[in-house]
């Protein structure tokens, strides 16, 4: 079955006029990228040539796409725009609130038994919007994404972070926080910086050990976690056209990793392959009719350098396995050099726990390659040190999996664990016995973020990324430094064996297969259906909006928290066991930056605060101003707000009094989540200027009444000895998004329009 081929065949009906005019105005030879922008600019076809890094461009996306834990802000706030129905198709996907604990078939149940009341608000919010819904098991949003929506030369953007998987079947799909969906969603332009271009030129094949995920930890350690900040990626190349979708796939996700706006790939056979696989050989039909227009131009390719920004040569012959982390996925090391490497920075070697799964590595190829290695061990009679962990990525994946047997394979190990189809121990959802106190340990996954914390809650769990052949290597191991290219293991007859290189299949080769997938179709008319919110919930909350500027100086702040050194939007509001809140502003606020560091003290969740005098939580003291009308801000460091998209960590500082957040970058999601919320979003002039923000300081805009596009803006800070300091903070403001400071949110305007 094939999802809304009536919109795709009417994007590509239009593709040939709209690349006809985009060379007509940019006179060149046009990457993927260009042509996706360019055909999905909001007035139509262009008419102007936009600057990569400075303007500001409104497209019109062809579909959305929401996770349960951002979908539930996301609609909350939908729900406010005074809207019968989506304007463009959009789905909502069960797959965050489901905990990995005992395995699949308990897991599950105990998920739905302790959310049902956010699923069944799920459930009937879609049905009353014409939104699709994908209930509980069917799978994690962006391999759902992938097998069932996807498709080349398409525009999508998701309240996921990760949403940029769909790069693998040559879309431009882009994360983006819940008030952006909405923008879509009621039917009005979606607005992004026009984005740098960096081209990766893939050269070789892949061989051995070595897989697609490979390339990605490659790129990480390149590119480091802010490297393709407004940036998309494009791949080109022999090695490019090479690699499966679902390989594919795996290299945009983790492109989240590096900061980039997306990444993707140009039209080829892996697709046609895949897409046909999926039952949408109706969609390959049409994307063949304009396949020339579906990747780059010969020109580009040939010579790079002339139409990317950067460009960056891989050679997949001589690429080597990584392992990436701790605490950070941009920390590559190749897996002949890790065993030093750990030893000179004291990281645990030993390990109880592997994973695989997760959005960016579950597929049905991913499977039958870390299949391949247990059915090889197991033939050599060596079992596995580690416990070894599975979470198959849809239930497509995980029946058609089954069916062929590698659901069994892994069953031989008689401490694996099958979990549900979902994301669980990726984002935190992980009931790990023992993680509660705190020792010193490591684990392997196939995941894309090791931030501390994320997997366990432990802030001592060292996580490290890598392929899932190589962490199905590992758990045999139980060892980090074990190199399967060049070490051997010993059996249960004590002889030292090595293991085959891994092989798996690219696609099924009896096709794919599922009883039920878990889909539910809203209904044709949904104004019948009633949403009901309990009062007394503390899992959901109708959302009150926020209050509009009121054009003064803000005068008289105090800062909140000054944030030290990485803050992601993990850091800001945590996800794991306080996903359960995500429907709810005012509880899940109480984990308002309860994991930064404190520049002050060096201790997390631990501020002064000037009302009382004393050290206090940080949502605890956020609070206490706000009681009193004390308006505060947070200053923080580089790359500020990385990581995941969820505007939560926007809108629990906007509903605790936050007014302005101060730093020296942004990552691009949160920044414009800040701006949606009606937030000011500021960049230090000078650098050096976070030093002079001292705990006891009280703050003065001095010329926040002239806020205008491309004006800095002034701020005074006062110490407790009467010296004062001034400085200059910039930002990015343009007029719109000025409007929406003024009214208070961009939702605000949304439901004024709606209303007039």
């Amino acid at each position: 079955m094939t999802f809304d081929l009536d919109m795709i065949k009417k994007v590509y009906e239009q593709y040939p006029q709209k690349i006809a005019a985009a060379r007509n105005v940019l006179g060149k030879p046009l990457t993927l990228s260009e042509k996706i922008l360019y055909t999905h600019l909001w007035d139509g076809a262009a008419s102007q040539t936009f600057e990569r890094g400075n303007s500001y461009v409104d497209f019109a996306p062809d579909r959305v796409a929401m996770q349960d834990a951002t979908a539930q802000m996301a609609l909350l706030q939908f729900m406010q725009a005074g809207k019968a129905k989506v304007a463009v198709p959009s789905t909502a996907h069960a797959d965050h609130l489901i905990q990995a604990r005992v395995g699949a078939e308990s897991d599950l149940q105990d998920g739905i038994n302790k959310n049902s009341e956010v699923f069944s608000f799920l459930s009937s919010v879609c049905d009353k919007y014409g939104i699709g819904f994908w209930k509980p098991g069917a799978g994690i949003i962006h391999q759902v994404v992938l097998e069932n929506y996807a498709f080349p030369g398409g525009m999508m953007i998701g309240t996921d972070s990760h949403t940029v998987n769909a790069g693998g079947l040559g879309m431009v799909a882009i994360g983006v926080g819940g008030a952006d969906a909405v923008d879509v969603m009621a039917g009005m332009a979606w607005e992004l910086k026009m984005p740098k271009l960096i081209g990766i030129k893939l050269t070789g094949r892949l061989n051995g050990w070595t897989s697609a995920k490979d390339i990605i930890l490659k790129v990480a350690g390149i590119l480091t976690v802010k490297g393709g900040t407004g940036c998309i990626v494009e791949y080109f190349g022999d090695g490019a056209i090479s690699l499966s979708a679902t390989g594919k796939g795996t290299i945009c996700n983790m492109g989240a990793e590096i900061g980039a706006t997306t990444s993707t790939f140009g039209y080829d056979d892996s697709m046609r392959r895949y897409l046909s696989a999926t039952g949408r050989q109706d969609v390959v039909d049409a994307a063949d009719e304009i396949a020339e227009h579906l990747t780059g131009d010969a020109e580009v390719y040939a010579n790079p350098e002339q139409y990317f920004d950067q460009v960056i040569e891989i050679d997949l012959d001589t690429l080597s396995p990584h392992l990436n982390g701790p605490f950070t996925p941009d920390l590559a090391t190749p897996v002949a050099e890790f065993r030093e490497k750990a030893l000179a920075n004291d990281w645990p070697i030993n390990i109880e726990w592997a994973l695989i799964g997760s959005c960016t590595n579950s597929s049905y190829e991913d499977l039958s390659r870390a299949a391949s290695i247990v059915e090889d061990a197991v033939a050599k009679g060596v079992k596995p040190v580690a416990i070894l962990g599975i979470n198959p990525g849809s239930e497509t994946v995980r029946f058609t999996a089954d069916r062929d047997g590698f659901l069994d394979s892994f069953r031989k190990f008689e401490n694996a664990r099958i979990f549900t189809n979902a994301c669980g121990p990726c984002i935190g959802q992980w009931d790990r016995e023992g993680a509660e106190k705190g020792e010193k340990n490591s684990i392997i996954h196939s995941f894309n973020r090791n931030f501390a914390k994320r997997a366990d809650g432990n802030p001592n769990t060292h996580a490290f990324v890598a392929s899932p052949e190589l962490v199905a290597a590992i758990a045999l191991a139980g060892r980090l430094d074990f190199n399967p290219i060049t070490d051997t293991l010993t059996n249960q007859n004590g002889e030292e064996i090595k293991l085959n290189e891994p092989s798996g299949m690219e696609l099924p080769p009896k096709g794919f297969d599922v009883g039920d997938n878990g889909f539910q179709a809203p209904a044709e008319d949904g104004s019948g259906v009633v949403i009901k919110v309990n009062p007394e919930s503390d899992r959901l909350q109708l959302l009150t909006p926020f209050q509009p500027w009121d054009g003064k100086n803000i005068t008289n702040a105090r800062v909140l928290i000054k944030a030290f050194g990485k803050c992601t939007t993990d850091h800001i509001s945590m996800a794991g066991p306080w996903l359960k809140y995500r429907g709810h502003l005012d509880n899940i606020s109480n984990n308002m930056l309860i994991g930064a560091i404190n520049a002050y003290n060096m201790e997390t969740n631990t501020v002064k605060n000037m009302v009382t005098g004393e050290y206090m939580e940080v949502p605890a003291s956020a609070r206490v101003y706000k009681a009193e009308g004390i308006p505060t801000i947070v200053v923080g460091d580089h790359n500020y707000g990385e990581g995941s998209s969820r505007e939560h960590a926007a809108m629990e500082p906007r509903h605790l009094g936050v007014k302005a957040v101060l730093v020296k970058s942004f990552a691009r999601i949160h920044e414009t989540n800040l701006k949606k919320q009606g937030m000011l979003g500021l960049t230090f002039n000078n650098e050096e200027d976070y030093n002079l923000f001292l705990e006891e300081d009280t703050i003065n805009f001095l010329d926040l009444d002239q806020f205008a596009p491309g004006k800095p803006l002034l701020l005074e800070l006062v110490h407790a000895d009467g010296s004062k300091d001034q400085i200059v903070t910039n930002h990015t403001y343009n007029q719109a998004q000025i409007d929406w400071y003024i009214a208070g949110s961009a939702l605000n305007l949304i439901a004024a329009e709606a209303n007039k």
